[in-house]
């Protein structure tokens, strides 16, 4: 037989890593139950438009046996208190994708003569919660009495987006690998991201978990930040996480949102749940959900009333459209890596084509639309 031998098991370990339909990858690749029983052998083509089809390094093809992949990062996701088992290629990509966004920044702010930023790993678990929450709302400037001027919580939360990058903080949300919108994010399988770093802290959040959820990811990852500790989470703000990093950083992010001696003192139990929400909610300038896990924290609701309450919440928050492209793209890679890569394009520090990349976008002139958006180079 002509081709290229291999373990036929990469094939169906790469397949199912992947995540897309048999019937896809059938269609596209006739032989491929073939190459899999070993009757036939792909070309290198065969194996190069295989491994592209299923997010696969093709390396890896050509391994004795399927390789045992880790997150780069410390991993405390969980289902039901065990711990999940590979990623998926989705995460790893976003993952790496974001570390080289990362690596790019660190070397910018080091070549301009940036300094470590003081608060990154500052903190440990055995810092008190309350306290903890509190330094670091002061340093974001996003006390509760400052919300008052901010609207609804939505744009709460992008203030609150705006307050972590000038603090140095890149933040990127995004529901896709880069721009590849059929490469969606799953929410089940991670909820976001914190890339610890003295000079480049970053912040990843998945844009697929409903828009009222997330600014608690936010938080929880911006807690990572400030203890120095990188790692992948996926536990719901309706969850309760085993791991004491988690627990630690769940515990600030709630209390850095909804300081718990406030909502003690201004919720009325009297009231009915949902309007008190409604009210508690424009209060903190957060959403209802998190208006609801923090009556259950205080007590004012037993595990399976917040359960149902919450749900109810859930189904009824809104997903999110397709939004505006550009819009997009700045929320994807945040406003302050924007900035500072396209500003470094523009000065000739970073070529067209490296910064392109980095944005993950596929035209110098969108690459100029978003400087001008970004009011950059005028």
């Amino acid at each position: 037989m002509n081709g290229i031998k291999i373990n036929p098991v990469l094939l169906d370990w790469a397949r199912k890593r992947s995540g897309r339909a048999d019937d896809y990858l059938q269609r596209k690749f006739p032989e491929l139950g073939a190459w899999e029983r070993g009757e036939s052998l792909p070309s290198l083509r065969d194996l190069e438009d295989f491994a592209k089809a299923t997010y696969t390094p093709i390396g890896y093809l050509f391994l004795d046996k399927p390789p045992e992949e880790r997150l780069p990062v410390s991993d405390f996701r969980t289902v039901q208190g065990a711990g999940i088992g590979s990623p998926s290629p989705h995460l790893i990509d976003t993952i790496h994708l974001c570390r080289r966004r990362q690596t790019w920044y660190r070397e910018e702010i080091q070549a301009s003569g940036g300094k470590p930023l003081s608060f990154v790993g500052s903190m440990n678990t055995d810092n008190d919660v309350p306290s903890s929450a509190g330094l670091i709302r002061d340093a974001l400037g996003f006390g509760v009495r400052q919300r008052q001027k901010m609207g609804d919580w939505e744009k709460a939360q992008r203030q609150f987006i705006a307050a972590a990058e000038e603090l140095g903080i890149l933040v990127m949300v995004s529901g896709v690998v880069g721009n590849n919108t059929h490469r969606g994010l799953d929410v089940d399988e991670f909820r976001g991201f914190a890339l610890a770093d003295p000079l480049a802290p970053l912040v990843f959040v998945n844009g697929k978990d409903s828009p009222a959820a997330r600014i608690f990811t936010i938080a929880h990852e911006i807690a990572h930040i400030w203890l120095g500790r990188s790692a992948v989470s996926n536990h719901p703000l309706s969850g309760t996480p085993e791991h004491s990093v988690e627990k630690w950083c769940n515990g600030v992010a709630a209390e850095l949102l909804v300081p718990s001696g406030i909502i003690r003192d201004e919720y009325d139990q009297t009231s009915d749940l949902y309007t008190e929400a409604d009210r508690l909610a424009k209060i903190f300038k957060v959403s209802r959900m998190v208006i609801l896990r923090r009556i259950y924290d205080i007590g004012g609701l037993n595990r399976d009333e917040f359960l149902k309450a919450y749900n109810a919440e859930l189904d009824l928050a809104a997903r999110g459209g397709g939004g505006n492209y550009h819009n997009n793209v700045k929320s994807r890679v945040g406003r302050r890596f924007a900035r500072s890569l396209i500003a470094s394009a523009l000065e000739g520090r970073t070529t067209y084509v490296e910064a392109m990349r980095l944005l993950d976008v596929p035209r110098t002139s969108t690459m100029k639309k978003i400087a001008r958006d970004l009011d950059v180079g005028r």
